[in-house]
């Protein structure tokens, strides 16, 4: 298992790619990340919240749909149930819960 301060700073650029990402997109979309937490509001629709899970190091995804929870496998974040990466399942959530097309890089794990 990696240590606390090298799972901070991999979560750390991930939740930055996801921000960025939302940065590119044409849309009327909120986020901040706040110590580990990104929270990407698109009122009155909701929200969507990504956050590290520093006990099991893994990343957390809570949405109108469910809660999600990821694992660094072979150097990507797969979901701990269906094995769906990371983000193709924040595509699908952002399309379905948002209505927002997004194109998400590459979230590499550890």
């Amino acid at each position: 298992m990696i240590s606390e301060s090298e799972f901070i700073a991999v979560t750390d650029r991930v939740l930055e790619a996801i921000a960025a990402a939302l940065d590119a997109v044409d849309e009327d979309l909120d986020w901040q990340i706040n110590d580990g937490v990104l929270t990407i509001d698109f009122a009155p629709r909701g929200k969507l919240i990504v956050n590290r899970h520093l006990p099991s190091r893994e990343l957390w995804v809570a949405a109108k749909s469910g809660g999600f929870h990821f694992r660094g496998e072979g150097g990507v974040w797969r979901d701990t149930k269906d094995g769906v990466e990371l983000g193709a399942t924040l595509t699908r959530l952002l399309q379905s819960q948002a209505g927002v097309s997004i194109a998400l890089p590459a979230l590499a794990a550890p």
